[in-house]
């Protein structure tokens, strides 16, 4: 009998989800027992496969790229668990928001130009490469799909990041999250 696929997706935040999740330590030996890790940050795997058990999506809607990555993700996968505030609620990523909507050349003008303190009256010169499309707003993922359940924190600690990996792994409703529609 094979293991249920086990997934992590990392869109717009600072990856402090994923380190606490590292910090479950050597708990991670009894996850591993439990699942398959198929995808993550913290894997090589570079391709999210299909018919994913439990993934955890780490970081708020942004860019085109993260709004088309969780679309994918959420019709690949049987649970989805937002993973964080960035995810809950937008938290950092969110704060652009106040810009009124700003994306594109005006987000980066405030990001890389009018903010600079480091050295008063010298500007930085705008990033050369190619930067991602901006959605109008930074959105939480339940926004743009459905989400089965809600891990909040910042980050969420590892105890709860285990308990609610132990129990979504065994067929249980998470004690520590917020569920959605959790055995729907």
């Amino acid at each position: 009998m094979s293991l249920p696929k086990l997934a992590t997706v990392w869109l717009d935040g600072c990856s402090g989800c994923h380190m606490s999740l590292l910090d479950v330590d050597e708990r991670l030996l009894e996850i591993t027992a439990l699942a398959d890790l198929v995808y993550s940050p913290l894997v090589d795997n570079k391709v999210y496969p299909d018919d994913v058990d439990v993934v955890f999506v780490e970081g708020a809607v942004s860019t085109d790229e993260d709004l088309a990555r969780v679309q994918m993700v959420r019709a690949r996968s049987r649970i989805l668990v937002a993973f964080g505030d960035c995810a809950v609620t937008t938290n950092v990523p969110g704060m652009r928001n106040t810009l009124g909507g700003q994306a594109g050349e005006p987000l980066y003008q405030r990001a890389y130009v009018d903010n600079v303190t480091f050295v008063p009256g010298v500007a930085l010169v705008m990033p050369s490469e190619r930067l991602p499309h901006h959605l109008p707003k930074t959105l939480a993922v339940h926004k743009v799909v459905d989400v089965d359940v809600f891990l909040p924190g910042c980050p969420p600690s590892a105890d709860i990041i285990f308990d609610t990996l132990l129990a979504l792994l065994q067929g249980r409703p998470p004690v520590a999250a917020t569920h959605a529609r959790f055995g729907k």
